[in-house]
């Protein structure tokens, strides 16, 4: 590369010295003829420096759109010819707790440093991942446990046909709205919303393989992998979070099936849904112990519009854990569960969200967004109990939430939100968070 640069240079120096040489007519011709030399030269070595630049795999800067339903800064692999691609994203928040009477600190928190790696073979052949580190070191401090260092995904895509592309590796569960797109500036509000965290466990991957493709000019898409099952081990009350098994010598004696679809009706119109279904004992008998198979179920539909600034989502999702009563008694024998804690047989959740950029208001011209917005949550992890297990209520929450998103530029978000939630028994006190996130 470094000779390249420099033969280049003579060259240019070359022709910017021709035209001074002595002004005679024979020499003027055979100084045009060196210059046209000269010139072909330099056109060769730039073809070969851009051949080599590509070669060396220097990422392409491209502008960010969703592909497959990935987040548009993981989705930039797709638009690039060979070679590497990198992208990124990240947030922080301030959280205030407003009179809590349970003891929670006030905290800052940069909650995300995400950085996506992908290589492109060929036309059909890429390589898609996203490494994330949470709450800026792995080391225990005074104030909590540290973060970690994880894989998020990591997959390999074979794309065949628009109908009909392979996909296997870890792979992010096709679930909901955020499971997939769950980059800072492409939702609202400084957390994500609860029933996408506690009934649909965002973010949710499993190892497995798959296929997905769209039809009629993307009017339909859909999602089908085959993925190791859930562990039911680390079911919860408050929801199935903790049985997420995100790849890592995940017990797959119990398979399950995730399929998605979605539908786009009219331009800014996206109506779909997706289920999930597979036991999750995995054959595991704990000092003595039967886990029961725990066969578990996952539903949502969801729909959502935007145009001309505005920007409407709703989202309704379901979990049924079957031997529930069973799988509690044997956490509470293992010690996982307190006696007269219970797994939820039924849990339920919605939201519905609405926001509207005010900025073209402001001025018609502006490239920026800052859009007001409000959503109203309803779950509940504990809707359906076993005989002798009571729900303890602190797991049945109202939730409303508003606030505002200003993006200076697409890229780069500050946020604020008010949210409130009220529970059927228990304290969740009100919470003021500020927060900023960015992709790239």
């Amino acid at each position: 590369m470094r000779g390249i640069t420099r033969a280049l240079a003579g060259c240019w120096a070359l022709m910017l010295a021709a035209p001074f040489a002595a002004a005679e007519t024979d020499e003027e011709v055979a100084n045009s003829d060196r210059i046209s030399e000269l010139e072909r030269k330099v056109s060769v070595l730039t073809d070969e420096l851009e051949r080599t630049r590509a070669d060396q795999g220097v990422p392409e800067e491209l502008e960010l759109e969703s592909n497959w339903g990935l987040g548009p800064a993981a989705s930039k692999v797709y638009d690039v010819t060979r070679g590497i691609s990198i992208g990124g994203y990240g947030q922080g928040h301030y959280t205030n707790y407003v009179a809590d009477s349970d003891g929670n600190k006030n905290e800052a928190d940069l909650l995300r440093a995400v950085l996506y790696f992908g290589y492109k073979w060929s036309d059909s052949i890429l390589f898609n991942s996203e490494i994330e580190f949470e709450h800026a070191t792995t080391e225990a401090t005074e104030t909590s446990g540290g973060g970690s260092v994880s894989v998020e995904f990591a997959t390999l895509d074979f794309l065949l046909a628009e109908y009909a592309n392979l996909r296997t590796g870890l792979m992010l569960i096709p679930m909901g709205f955020l499971n997939e797109m769950h980059e800072p500036p492409f939702f609202f509000g400084v957390h994500r919303p609860d029933v996408e965290r506690y009934i649909i466990p965002s973010t949710w991957r499993e190892n497995g393989v798959g296929l997905f493709g769209s039809f009629f000019d993307d009017l339909i898409s859909y999602k089908a992998y085959v993925v190791n099952g859930m562990n039911a081990k680390g079911f919860r009350p408050d929801g199935l979070r903790e049985g997420r098994q995100n790849g890592s010598e995940a017990l797959a004696e119990d398979l399950a099936f995730v399929s998605r679809i979605d539908v786009e009706p009219l331009e800014g119109l996206l109506v779909g849904g997706s289920v999930y279904v597979g036991k999750s004992g995995q054959d595991q008998k704990i000092d003595g112990t039967k886990i029961p198979d725990a066969l578990t179920t996952i539903w949502e539909f969801h729909s959502e519009y935007k145009a001309y600034g505005l920007s409407l989502r709703g989202l309704i999702t379901g979990a049924r854990v079957a031997d529930n009563g069973q799988l509690s008694d044997a956490l509470i024998a293992i010690g996982d569960l307190d006696p007269g804690e219970g797994i939820g047989g039924e849990m339920l959740g919605g939201y519905v969200e609405a926001a509207y950029d005010i900025m073209p208001l402001i001025d018609a011209d502006t490239t920026m967004a800052l859009e007001p917005f409000f959503r109203w949550e309803r779950y509940d992890t504990q809707r359906g109990m076993a005989e002798g297990f009571d729900s303890d209520g602190n797991d049945d929450v109202w939730s409303y939430t508003t606030g505002f998103s200003f993006l200076p530029i697409p890229n780069v978000v500050i946020k604020a939100d008010y949210r409130r939630r009220n529970a059927q028994s228990g304290n969740k006190p009100d919470e003021v968070n500020l927060g900023f996130g960015y992709v790239f």
